[in-house]
């Protein structure tokens, strides 16, 4: 499997996951365990930005002190990547958000893009947000319009992933790390994960 990929070890990722799993979860606490969760992976994400040492005044006195020194920028790929936007937000104020609209079909499986938006990414490291990566079609299509713009890294943070989809991004992206709550069996042959946890913006937005 992918050397770059990351699959959190914690016991509040794995509760989180018991609850998004659950079919009897409705969407308000939905929502709240997604943000949680994204705050996980978020957190693991980005252990290794960049700082910088600064000098600062306690209330007692001067002492030096460490401040991220890294551009960030957030992409989440509509629309269920919303879900994960707000907790990546709070986490970096300062962060630039982009938008990705892509739609699967679902005949084919295969995601096309209605819409995009980026902001500066070029030289920035970009979180690319999006709950679910099953074939790898949506996240391997946002990777190719954000590596266009030459980022210095991507980070793709997904709740569940297929190892179909894993080695998608592998094999057209190498460069990608993957940061994901639950590497699951498989597809199904609608193209779903197994055991996954149905589809998530219409758990996310009550649409079912």
């Amino acid at each position: 499997m992918n050397a770059n990929l990351t699959v959190l070890d914690h016991p509040l990722a794995r509760q989180a996951l018991a609850e998004l799993r659950d079919k009897e979860t409705g969407p308000e606490v939905f929502r709240l365990v997604t943000r949680q969760v994204t705050t996980l992976l978020a957190i693991e994400a980005t252990r290794d930005l960049c700082t910088r040492t600064c000098r600062i005044e306690t209330p007692l006195e001067p002492a030096e002190a460490e401040v991220l020194d890294e551009r960030l920028v957030v992409v989440p790929i509509l629309r269920a990547g919303l879900g994960m936007l707000d907790s990546v937000v709070q986490l970096f104020p300062s962060v630039t958000v982009g938008y990705l609209g892509l739609e699967r079909d679902e005949e084919t499986a295969q995601a096309s893009v209605y819409y995009s938006k980026l902001p500066i990414v070029r030289g920035r490291t970009v979180l690319l947000v999006d709950p679910m990566l099953a074939t790898g079609g949506s996240a391997c299509h946002a990777l190719a319009d954000i590596t266009a713009h030459d980022p210095a890294r991507v980070l793709l943070l997904c709740i569940v992933a297929a190892p179909e989809g894993v080695r998608a991004v592998n094999e057209q992206f190498p460069a990608a790390a993957i940061f994901t709550a639950a590497l699951d069996r498989e597809l199904n042959d609608r193209k779903y994960i197994l055991p996954g946890l149905g589809d998530f913006g219409d758990r996310l937005y009550g649409t079912l």
